[in-house]
């Protein structure tokens, strides 16, 4: 029997994960943990692997925690059943629910914008981790990049959320974007600092937000140290 311990505050839950061991770590809501669980400690023959992979979605837009741990937990799964199952029905159903909701993204961002932040953190946390001869999945690279254009686009940039959400996902893979397509990201970048530079209304944070991320890739995606000291301290006060 493997033993999996989930926390979640100070309380500790340890759950018989099968042939799946090690796939939680982290708890944010204790009846989705336990959800997750039930669905993952059954036979690994009778595991609904596309029910879990759609669990996870749901999930990851509606907690912005979550949706940030996502990705290790997906692809833990995806090794797993890889190894032991030897099919790929949960990553099949991921990456069909992942192009699903990029398809009804502008609706999604009209719905609730909480939601379409969750979901550009997911995919961006799913492109992180997935990889296919240590390399990004190619599949991921546009739609990932779309969701990216749009949070640079002018009604987006007026809201701090949208600009915070971009900055923190190019700090997090930017670089490995830039990679697979750099003429995008040249595209990217003209419209951030048009936006920095030209539009009106943006919040003291949000110009700052989007003058650290260009310094940042002009420093080849690295952050100097004159540079956090600046803007960290410029966040804090």
């Amino acid at each position: 029997m493997n033993f999996c311990t989930i926390r979640h505050g100070c309380k500790v839950l340890h759950a018989n994960l099968g042939c799946f061991p090690g796939i939680l770590e982290q708890a944010g809501h204790k009846k989705y943990w336990i959800q997750i669980v039930f669905l993952l400690s059954t036979d690994p023959s009778n595991v609904d692997l596309d029910k879990v992979a759609n669990v996870i979605v749901d999930q990851s837009l509606k907690d912005s925690v979550f949706s940030k741990e996502a990705g290790r937990i997906c692809y833990t799964i995806i090794q797993a059943e890889s190894k032991q199952v030897g099919q790929s029905i949960f990553r099949r159903s991921l990456l069909n629910r992942l192009q699903q909701e990029y398809k009804d993204r502008e609706d999604l961002r009209n719905r609730s914008l909480q939601a379409w932040i969750c979901y550009v953190t997911f995919i961006c946390n799913i492109f992180d981790y997935l990889k296919v001869n240590n390399m990004p999945m190619m599949a991921l690279v546009n739609p990932v990049y779309d969701c990216l254009f749009r949070l640079a686009q002018h009604d987006s940039l007026q809201k701090e959320e949208e600009v915070d959400c971009l900055v923190l996902q190019l700090h997090r893979i930017g670089e490995q974007l830039e990679k697979m397509n750099s003429q995008r990201m040249d595209e990217l970048f003209s419209l951030l600092r048009d936006g920095f530079l030209l539009q009106e209304g943006l919040s003291s944070l949000s110009q700052l937000l989007l003058l650290e991320i260009i310094e940042f890739r002009a420093a080849d995606w690295k952050m100097t140290d004159a540079a956090q000291k600046y803007y960290y301290s410029e966040v804090t006060d």
